[in-house]
């Protein structure tokens, strides 16, 4: 690992392509956009943004090399996939720096978490290209029935800052893997790492069409996505909010499939006979900090059973100075900063709306520029605002309960279904309070734990559909039957 000093050093040579990667190329952009890193919240790059009628280019040429790509074969699109896995290896670090600068990460993590993650996806589903068997349905003997899967086609795919390329890589891989074309459109704020994948997946060869990487405003860029009759499939992560839109511009347009992964509101319930009150403190306190809180699933709701409650907080105290904002450069450095003024101060609304309702301030509250320090509530009640809604940002409201069926009510009182933790050492308690949690994902004393062989999303306002896994290929092939007659 390099020394802080290292790092920035070479944040301040940063290089990236001009334009946009449109067909197979970069191309000058129709607009430019700024980039700002909160690091030191300033300006560091602009780039090419894709205006409405290179949106619409993009389009055609995806619609151009589907036929080609989609008949290329299994085995084909896997040696590509397993190309570029190599290659964002090979640039591991300069990724990382990009996704760190851009976004807020310390560069620890973005090194030994999400450029490694990024790799993994790219490998796993080009080891899965082409092993998703059809069906023989079993008819009446005077027929033979078979069940296929066919790619759908365009497919556009609009991903968040918080993980920039890990998003990516969940929507590009298995689409590209199926035999579909993709139109990327990276978050605003994050469009330097997304410039630096486009380069390798020029250099990994893949064909003229198959993957645009469209930089722009969501407004602009991501509506005009959204509103193309020539795309077919959209998928897309971010807020509740936008993926709404989402929904609108498919209803106005074409009917497009629209796959949304949203937010949450994840509830970390923690029975007083865990099997370690400690692990379970330090896992707690990891999951609301870690990447400043900006997760959607970040256990942002912590439940305590009343008996451990006055335990836990107190390791959850110490371990938050853990987290003590810093410098995203330095590899010491477990939480940076929140990626914008915007979200700073939408943070801090939160925290000081429930203080101004009743609740306690335990820890932390008070920002330093964009550096959010670790904030535990206590006091809160379930109907404040800042127990309800996502918040994006390290803040713990804490709760506490009696009962198993309390506790469970606690947990299901939310819109969101993305995830949720449950820590008892009782087998019994285990099954039975995850079977009645609304989550896409429950962990039972661990959080955050998977890998690309799980599904991952949620219900509810959290969305549907589901990225990673063979299941992730459900959203971007279409089923098939072929009914033949037999003599």
């Amino acid at each position: 690992m390099l020394t802080r000093d290292r790092w920035i050093e070479r944040a301040s040579g940063l290089r990236h392509p001009a334009g946009v990667f449109l067909g197979g190329e970069f191309v000058q952009a129709e607009q430019s956009l700024p980039v700002f890193s909160p690091r030191a919240n300033g300006l560091v790059a602009e780039v090419g943004a894709a205006g409405a009628s290179q949106v619409d280019r993009a389009v055609l040429a995806a619609r151009a090399a589907f036929g080609r790509w989609s008949r290329s074969g299994p085995r084909v699109r896997a040696a590509y996939l397993f190309r570029l896995a190599e290659l964002i290896e090979r640039d591991a670090e300069s990724l990382a720096l990009l996704i760190s600068v851009e976004m807020g990460k310390p560069i620890r993590e973005a090194l030994d978490i999400e450029i490694p993650a990024v790799a993994r996806t790219f490998r796993w589903y080009a080891e899965l290209a082409g092993k998703e068997p059809g069906e023989v349905a079993d008819t009446d003997p005077s027929a033979l029935a078979l069940v296929t899967r066919r790619p759908a086609g365009v497919v556009a795919a609009v991903t968040p800052w918080n993980f920039p390329l890990t998003m990516a890589a969940w929507k590009l891989a298995p689409a590209l893997a199926a035999g579909n074309t993709v139109l990327l459109k990276p978050a605003e704020q994050s469009p330097l790492s997304a410039l630096h994948l486009a380069s390798l997946i020029a250099e990994a060869g893949f064909p003229d069409g198959v993957v645009s990487i469209l930089n722009g405003p969501g407004p602009v860029t991501g509506a005009a996505l959204g509103r193309h009759p020539g795309v077919d499939v959209l998928t897309f992560t971010g807020s509740t909010a936008v993926g709404r839109e989402f929904l609108r511009y498919a209803a106005d347009s074409n009917l497009k499939r629209v796959w949304l992964e949203l937010g949450g509101k994840s509830p970390n319930l923690i029975f007083a006979d865990a099997p370690d009150l400690a692990a379970a403190a330090d896992t707690a306190a990891w999951a609301i900090f870690f990447n400043a809180g900006q997760m959607c699933t970040a256990g942002s709701r912590l439940l305590l059973h009343r008996p451990i409650a006055e335990e836990v907080l107190a390791r959850l105290a110490e371990r938050a100075a853990d987290y003590r904002p810093g410098d995203p450069l330095d590899p010491t450095t477990r939480m940076g900063p929140l990626v914008s003024a915007k979200q700073r101060d939408a943070v801090r609304a939160h925290v000081d709306q429930a203080v101004g309702e009743g609740a306690e301030l335990a820890l932390g509250g008070t920002p330093d520029g964009l550096y959010f320090p670790p904030t535990v509530l206590t006091g809160v009640r379930p109907d404040q605002p800042v127990v309800r809604e996502e918040v994006f940002g390290p803040v713990l409201s804490v709760l506490t309960f009696d009962t198993e069926e309390q506790a469970v009510e606690l947990a299901n009182d939310t819109g969101y279904g993305l995830a949720a933790a449950v820590w008892t050492a009782d087998l019994g308690v285990a099954h039975r309070v995850s079977r009645r949690l609304r989550a896409g994902t429950v962990w039972v004393n661990c959080y955050e734990e998977g890998d690309e062989s799980v599904p991952f999303g949620g219900i509810g306002l959290s969305g549907h559909g589901r990225d990673k896994s063979h299941h992730a290929l459900d959203k971007f092939t279409d089923l098939t039957t072929t009914w033949i007659a037999l003599p």
